[in-house]
């Protein structure tokens, strides 16, 4: 099977679409970026191309018995054999940097502390992957980091041991991690996660028979197409290349072909975007000064509150009032926002502005590309938070009607990587190829 792919090198995740000839989705990979930017290409890919495999093994198992619970199982214990694999880097990792000067007065008890850490880290790995419905995150870093501050905190504490010291090892091993590709074979993994579910003595003749079918089954890189903020750091050529404007334009067409205008609020930037009903871009605004207004900026604020990220969305949801914010820069922010928490402020209140200053920001750009018709598609990773999307509805039904509908994908942090996608699609077809 030939297949296309494109890649999205964005500021805080690197995302890779895999298609088929006839531009049908087959596979998604996402990965958070990083300072190699290769590895987080390489990975997003691995990751989809790796998804577009689980599809076709999907297929392939729907005359099982209870086929969804028996997928979504095996894919659950692949994803575990990878966590392992990244723990297996990770563990190594924390024992090199042992060798470090500031970690060789402590060197016993850090010894110590690794070898605790690997049991509990397995044993969280096992618990999250096949016993709860998902782990608490798509990225091996934010999951190792949860296990890895748990047994740290209990383990410090029993020591008398810097906590500080334990943090500073792990965050020079997970960037030593962060910054290799893992080699995932999927004919070894997918046999140790059917292994890890039903053992040798118990075999189930029909899921093997669809995992070998889907073994069999070739795909073909063909060619792929690279965006987003780190394109021109994409091991790609130049004529692969495509600008972020042109791919989320393209992308936001595709998933929703009556759209007109698209938002696009990434991590580091904003893009307001005019395209035709065939996807193509007419006009556009971007901010090129800074991130303020962008998914970093909501990172900064997490930080500031001390609040997990994801938090951000449903805490301001719970908001009684709007409170005013006036500044969207990350260098004045932080004070603000002290300043309002003295005023006796809720927090809540207080998020919700933040939220409404992001978007209104955002707006006031929309506005200079031609504001906003009918259909109106919001992307990127801000389009998940429920704070930011409650926002925009709210303003975009104060300034331009009610009437306007607000398309948003579950998975538009996709768009600028469908878009690039599909590119590669018509490359490859305008060059007369024959599928």
């Amino acid at each position: 099977m030939k297949c296309f792919y494109g890649i999205d090198l964005g500021s805080t995740t690197t995302k890779a679409v895999v298609m088929d000839h006839e531009s049908h989705i087959i596979g998604r990979g996402i990965t958070n970026s990083r300072s190699n930017y290769d590895a987080a290409c390489e990975i997003a890919k691995t990751e989809a191309f790796i998804d577009a495999r689980f599809g076709l093994l999907k297929k392939q198992s729907r005359k099982l018995e209870d086929s969804e619970a028996v997928f979504k199982k095996l894919r659950r214990a692949f994803e575990l054999e990878e966590y392992l694999e990244q723990l297996k880097t990770l563990i190594h990792e924390l024992r090199q940097s042992l060798d470090e000067p500031r970690f060789k007065n402590n060197l016993r008890d850090l010894s110590e502390f690794i070898g605790l850490l690997e049991p509990r880290a397995i044993q969280y790995g096992e618990q999250v992957y096949l016993k709860d419905d998902k782990p608490g995150s798509d990225f091996f870093r934010d999951n190792a980091a949860m296990v890895y501050t748990r047994v740290a905190e209990e383990f410090c504490a029993k020591k008398r041991l810097s906590f500080d010291l334990t943090s500073g090892l792990f965050d020079r091993s997970i960037i030593r991690v962060e910054n290799q590709t893992y080699n995932i074979d999927f004919d070894d993994k997918i046999q140790s996660a059917y292994e890890r579910l039903f053992g040798r003595k118990n075999p189930n003749p029909k899921l093997l028979d669809a995992i070998n079918m889907s073994r069999g089954t070739k795909l073909e890189e063909t060619l792929g197409v690279g965006t987003g903020y780190g394109r021109l750091r994409l091991p790609f050529p130049k004529k692969q290349i495509r600008s972020e404007i042109l791919c989320h334009g393209l992308g936001a067409n595709y998933m929703f072909p009556g759209t007109r205008t698209v938002l696009d609020i990434g991590g580091q930037d904003t893009k307001g975007i005019q395209v035709d009903g065939e996807g193509l871009v007419s006009s556009f605004q971007m901010n090129d000064r800074c991130a303020a207004g962008c998914g970093r900026y909501l990172g900064y604020i997490a930080e500031e509150m001390n609040i997990p990220l994801p938090d951000l969305g449903p805490l301001a949801l719970d908001a009684k009032k709007n409170v005013k914010i006036n500044s969207t820069c990350t260098v004045f922010a932080g004070a603000e926002l002290r300043d309002r928490l003295a005023d006796g402020q809720q927090r809540e209140d207080i998020l919700m502005g933040l939220h409404r200053a992001i978007i209104f920001r955002a707006l006031s750009l929309l506005a200079r590309s031609g504001g906003i018709r009918d259909e109106f598609t919001f992307t990127g990773g801000v389009a998940k938070n429920q704070a930011a999307v409650k926002a925009l509805s709210e303003l975009v039904g104060e300034n331009y009607g009610k009437d306007i509908k607000i398309n948003i994908a579950p998975d538009s942090i996709f768009t600028g990587a469908i878009g690039a996608a599909l590119f590669a699609v018509r490359e490859y077809k305008d060059k007369g190829d024959n599928p």
